[in-house]
């Protein structure tokens, strides 16, 4: 599901420029006015106007979502196609959307973990908005029962999924809490297995490990389509929070040969 309200309306990516992508980048504009000027940040939850040492980010609430988040940068990005994200900025960013998983737990009152919370960007394709945002909600309940059922078997290098999750085939690679801190998931994209790194046709999303592994980490999903939405492996209604995390269904996916 795409973000409500106008301001993250699912979409697709058009050749002449269309004014109802540029919504959120007019937002933002708001919330670092306010921040400025104010000390405030409304309608922003959070805004790091950041230094010469890193970029700033803001953080804002879904319109009419309670626990749908996203992490966005102050500066211009368009997309996680942007060549400025595969240095030091992409990094920034990817911690920024860490720290901000909180956003979410706390909408929630603390019913899940942090470990619950996915984090997502879609392709050109597949957003309404050109300017980069970094999705944060619970995770999918038949995406995590996949994971859990075949997770083991991904490791550090890109792989794919053995199942498909929401009707596409994923490829997936692991990262480990060590290497958390310094990992840069758009530079990880250019290594997507394939004749072609097309990074406007890729989607991505960040699922954490299972609590229980003794190396915990995430995992990193992606895959490539025209129009590919890897925000389908998040749920925007938390149906985890109501207790049915604790049940894995009896058929997470079909295994594709």
């Amino acid at each position: 599901m795409a973000l409500l309200g106008g301001v993250l309306a699912a979409g697709a990516a058009q050749a002449v420029p269309d004014p109802s992508r540029n919504v959120l980048w007019t937002a933002l504009q708001g919330c670092i006015l306010a921040k400025q000027t104010l000390g405030r940040t409304f309608p922003c939850l959070a805004v790091d106007l950041g230094d010469k040492e890193r970029p700033g980010t803001a953080v804002l609430r879904a319109p009419g979502q309670p626990t749908h988040t996203v992490v966005i940068p102050t500066a211009h990005v368009a997309g996680l196609e942007a060549p400025e994200l595969q240095g030091p900025n992409g990094i920034a960013y990817w911690r920024a959307a860490l720290a901000a998983r909180s956003y979410v737990t706390d909408a929630l009152r603390g019913q899940l973990s942090l470990q619950d919370v996915g984090m997502a960007v879609n392709s050109a394709g597949g957003r309404s908005q050109d300017q980069l945002h970094i999705h944060l909600d619970c995770v999918d309940l038949s995406t995590r029962a996949a994971l859990q059922q075949f997770g083991r078997n991904v490791t550090e290098q890109w792989s794919p999924l053995p199942v498909g999750l929401h009707g596409s085939r994923f490829f997936a690679m692991r990262i480990p809490a060590a290497k958390a801190d310094s990992f840069n998931p758009f530079v990880a994209l250019m290594h997507l297995p394939g004749r072609q790194t097309i990074l406007r046709a890729t989607s991505l999303a960040v699922i954490s490990t299972p609590q229980e592994e003794v190396n915990q980490g995430f995992y990193v999903l992606a895959y490539r389509s025209p129009g590919s939405h890897a925000e389908k492996l998040l749920d925007h209604t938390c149906a985890a929070a109501t207790g049915a995390a604790v049940t894995r269904p009896k058929v997470v996916a079909r295994v594709q040969s």
